[in-house]
């Protein structure tokens, strides 16, 4: 038997950007824009019988309107409630998501002995924790650093979704090779060394321009890359901000510009740091942290 709906779940979702006021939309999509829950999840509370659209339960695929009332069950709450999300600061060798080429994933880390003993949120780790727990963005296989790993379908919207802007910030080590010809202004000289790279004090060599080309002038197939915030942090490192994550993005952005990246770190995504964590290592993302 359903129970009656918790009344702090009850919301209602503004209607999308550019649409009429009364537009149907499919319950999941709209459950998911007020951030009740991923559409995944939306369909399981739905299949169970604890969603109500303007005091009816809900059928599964039901479209509705920007101001039906949504209840959603208090047993949909205390699920939720179980979900961790856990930050993992990824060593080299790994991948984020699924086991490619010989190299495990990075889940495969999240056990207790590999919990850091500075994790101070009072959580206990139990194998159903692992259930469904997924990677919320990627990280390199040679890249290290924060990787979120979430059981919550909202904080993977919020990191990955369609319409996620957050900032991650990256620490990237560089040596100087040189720029190709058609990069060149005139009277410019052109210097390319594979096997001879310049890896000290980079910052004194590489042009100004082509600075301003990395914060904002590149494409990556066929696409113009959003603004970024790159500025040195020390003579061989560089500190990048992105609000997008194209597949190896820094490293093909420096690319074109006559850098090589040589180490790749990610230190923060959102409001959340890496900070002290070990690499290999992973703690709980606590209540009172925010993306």
């Amino acid at each position: 038997m359903i129970q009656p709906p918790s009344t702090g779940a009850m919301r209602r979702a503004p209607a999308p950007l550019g649409a009429a006021p009364n537009t149907p939309t499919r319950l999941n999509k709209r459950m998911a824009e007020l951030g009740l829950c991923s559409r995944r999840e939306a369909d399981d509370w739905i299949d169970k019988g604890w969603v109500k659209v303007n005091g009816k339960v809900a059928e599964m695929g039901v479209k509705v309107s920007s101001d039906a009332r949504i209840e959603v069950d208090k047993k949909a709450q205390g699920q939720q409630a179980t979900q961790v999300t856990i930050l993992l600061n990824k060593p080299i060798g790994f991948v984020s998501g699924q086991a490619e080429d010989g190299h495990e994933p990075a889940v495969v880390l999240v056990q207790p002995q590999n919990r850091w003993r500075d994790d101070n949120a009072r959580f206990h780790f139990n194998g159903s924790q692992l259930r469904g727990l997924a990677p919320a963005g990627r990280l390199d296989i040679d890249s290290t650093g924060l990787l979120v790993l979430t059981q919550d379908g909202r904080v993977a919207r919020q990191l990955i979704g369609e319409e996620s802007v957050m900032e991650k910030e990256y620490l990237v080590r560089v040596t100087y090779l040189g720029l190709n010809q058609t990069d060149l202004n005139p009277g410019q000289l052109m210097r390319i060394d594979d096997d001879d790279p310049i890896s000290s004090n980079v910052q004194a060599v590489f042009p100004p321009a082509m600075l301003a080309r990395l914060r904002h002038g590149l494409s990556l197939d066929g696409q113009a890359l959003k603004p970024a915030r790159v500025e040195w942090q020390n003579p061989e490192q560089l500190r990048f901000v992105l609000t997008e994550g194209k597949k190896r993005q820094i490293r093909r952005m420096c690319e074109q510009v006559g850098l090589k990246v040589v180490g790749l770190k990610r230190v923060r995504i959102g409001g959340v740091m890496l900070n002290q964590l070990p690499v290999g290592q992973w703690r709980y993302l606590q209540p009172h942290e925010k993306f």
